[in-house]
């Protein structure tokens, strides 16, 4: 197979084998990796080449993901998987796994203490939100368990604060509960959470 290289855009370099378009990479890793125009390669070689190019695609995107907002582990691969390869995506992830840029435990707690005190959502919404991000069982329960969230003070400070006005209305009562229900408290939180509102004259 005869290898040649054509520059893109930018920092591209496209690949191909005998004139026909393979893959694409960037300059930097071509001049790490350069083979002259011409060159005469095996299966062997250009698989080892094609398994760099993956890579060093994975790890950007890790890099690029991550920059933007901490990731789980499960969120991170799956995302990667849209662009590379199984092998490549684990490969990368370990690399981050290994440098510490990745732990789903304090991504954990980063998103329990947004939800529970930014959002105000109930303990048991928390839990699906990080359990849908692919976060253990077990971690979810050690975080939740060190943050003592108690629902029903958070709900009594979103009715303060955000449906007191709410109340006032027709029907005011019942629409709270239901948007409190989305949040996902139970009726008993809520419940007890009135009482103790009409209990302070509320």
């Amino acid at each position: 197979m005869i290898i040649k290289h054509q520059r893109g855009r930018g920092n591209k370099v496209h690949l191909l084998l005998d004139d026909e378009y393979v893959i694409t990479t960037d300059i930097n890793f071509w001049l790490d990796n350069y083979i002259a125009d011409g060159t005469d390669i095996d299966e062997e070689q250009w698989q080892e080449l094609v398994e760099g190019i993956n890579y060093k695609k994975a790890l950007n995107k890790c890099a690029d993901l991550l920059s933007r907002r901490e990731h789980s582990v499960k969120e991170l691969k799956t995302k990667l998987l849209r662009t590379v390869d199984e092998f490549s995506a684990q490969k990368a992830i370990d690399r981050y796994l290994e440098a510490g840029y990745l732990d789903d435990e304090h991504f954990c707690e980063s998103l329990v203490d947004y939800l529970c005190n930014v959002k105000k959502y109930s303990t048991n919404h928390v839990r699906q939100e990080c359990y849908k991000r692919g976060v253990d069982s077990d971690i979810i329960r050690r975080v939740l368990d060190s943050f003592e969230v108690d629902n029903t003070d958070t709900i009594v400070e979103l009715i303060e604060k955000k449906y007191s006005s709410k109340l006032e209305k027709e029907n005011g009562k019942e629409k709270v509960i239901a948007a409190l229900q989305r949040k996902g408290f139970s009726y008993s939180d809520i419940k007890l959470a009135f009482y103790r509102l009409e209990e302070n004259e509320f």
